[in-house]
């Protein structure tokens, strides 16, 4: 599909209990720029009920990934992080939820948020996304925005807190809720098409 995003890969990271609509939203919005969008999974945190064996990563609405309502293929391909290039992604995104919380736990996410930030990708996180980060040691002097049981982390972690949808600060893009999404994907498309 051609747009603003053509040619540019976008990865949304995202563990158990992610904000269905901070996933689908961007999903949708960056796809329909363009952008190729891979959807990663990562099998850690919490399993929302009811749980079984091998269950997908699941929302806390219920939404999985793959997402059973979307082909797979045509607006987002399912990757597994291991299998992520910091140096073929132009963006890492981290939807809020829950699964941030497990995210900046996970040293192998952590990893990849450094070497996308060392080589300058765009790093977009919304709601409790800033969490991860956060914990990756790249919020220091920048301005940032989050839900607001994440302020007094932005602030500990030296950001300084802004209190609008959306700010762009360098590569790092942050948004508040999910009410923000709009302003959230259109500074993440903005930054891609620079």
């Amino acid at each position: 599909m051609a747009g603003k995003l053509s040619g540019k890969k976008v990865a949304i990271v995202v563990a158990h209990e992610f904000e269905d609509v901070e996933l689908l939203y961007p999903l949708l919005r960056l796809s329909e720029e363009g952008a190729e969008i891979v959807v990663v999974p990562v099998r850690e945190g919490l399993h929302p009920r009811p749980w079984f064996e091998d269950k997908p990563v699941t929302g806390r609405f219920g939404h999985t990934v793959p997402i059973p309502v979307m082909a797979e293929g045509k607006r987002y391909t399912v990757g597994r992080l291991e299998e992520l290039d910091p140096d073929t992604l132009d963006c890492l995104l981290f939807p809020g939820g829950y699964s941030p919380d497990v995210l900046r736990l996970h040293p192998e996410t952590l990893d990849l948020v450094r070497a996308c930030h060392r080589r300058g990708k765009l790093l977009a996180a919304i709601c409790h996304g800033p969490w991860v980060l956060i914990s990756a040691g790249v919020m220091k002097g920048r301005q940032a925005t989050g839900y607001a049981a994440v302020h007094d982390d932005l602030v500990n972690a030296g950001a300084e807190l802004v209190d609008v949808p959306a700010v762009r600060d360098g590569n790092v893009i942050t948004g508040r809720v999910p009410d923000d999404l709009p302003e959230f994907c259109q500074e993440i498309i903005q930054a891609l098409s620079e």
